[in-house]
């Protein structure tokens, strides 16, 4: 790796940790990094999967002002481990092309969820609406699937969770984003176990990244919070929507 390559990858890992923080899908900015200075997509994909995990965790002490109770936390964070540990299985077992013609239109369904949030609660029930038993499955559901997703590959991760999260949580966006930030989090310290051990992991890289997304991690966390709710919400449909239309681009290029 040259001078270019490491400011390159530096300037990706910033920019990557602040998109993660405020609305996910940072990983689309390390991941064609990673490729431009020549890691094979495998190691770049797996790369990138370990780089980004300080960005989360700065993400999270910038917004834990808005995290909920941890009473409420704590049995989501074994389904985010397990969904994880499926989705990097999956992964390292089996061919990648048939999944990438999937994400895209995983990405683009997340953001019309989002985008059509109103309409949705009504035809399916506002959370406060719910009975405690299903509104519980219905979380578990939502993170389990995100989780999966975030494990094979991770990029947009952020846009997946707040959109499934906001449709079955009775909590504002900020306090969404939060918990995302959280979740993002524990896929990201699971990666980077699985990666580390079994993975091929280009631990130069990785050197680059991994501290330029924890400050633009940070940074961006705190940006977040003092960003209007219809703000946020728009700004993460429409990174959501480019996100999805780049997949799809790619899978198809």
């Amino acid at each position: 790796m040259d001078l270019s390559d490491a400011v390159l990858l530096l300037v990706a890992g910033l920019a990557a940790g602040t998109v993660n923080a405020a609305a996910g899908g940072g990983s689309l900015i390390t991941f064609p990094a990673m490729i431009a200075v020549g890691l094979p997509p495998v190691a770049a994909n797996v790369s990138n999967s370990v780089s980004v995990f300080p960005g989360y965790v700065a993400s999270v002490a910038g917004s834990r002002m808005d995290l909920p109770p941890r009473r409420t936390l704590w049995p989501l964070l074994p389904t985010a481990v397990l969904g994880t540990g499926i989705g990097c299985v999956l992964l390292l077992a089996t061919p990648a092309r048939a999944f990438d013609l999937v994400v895209p239109f995983l990405v683009l369904g997340a953001t019309a969820v989002l985008a059509f949030q109103g309409p949705l609660r009504r035809l399916v029930g506002h959370p406060a609406e719910l009975g405690p038993r299903r509104r519980t499955l219905t979380v578990q559901a939502m993170v389990a699937v995100g989780t999966v997703y975030g494990g094979y590959f991770g990029a947009a991760l952020g846009v997946m969770l707040v959109a499934g999260l906001a449709l079955v949580l009775d909590a504002t966006l900020a306090r969404v984003s939060a918990v995302k930030n959280l979740l993002s989090a524990v896929v990201g310290f699971t990666t980077l176990v699985v990666f580390a051990l079994f993975g091929p992991v280009n631990w130069a890289a990785v050197a680059v990244v991994a501290p330029a997304t924890m400050l633009g991690g940070y940074v961006g966390a705190r940006v977040t919070r003092r960003l209007p709710p219809a703000l946020l919400r728009t700004l993460i449909v429409c990174f959501g929507t480019a996100i999805g239309l780049y997949l799809l681009w790619r899978a198809l290029g």
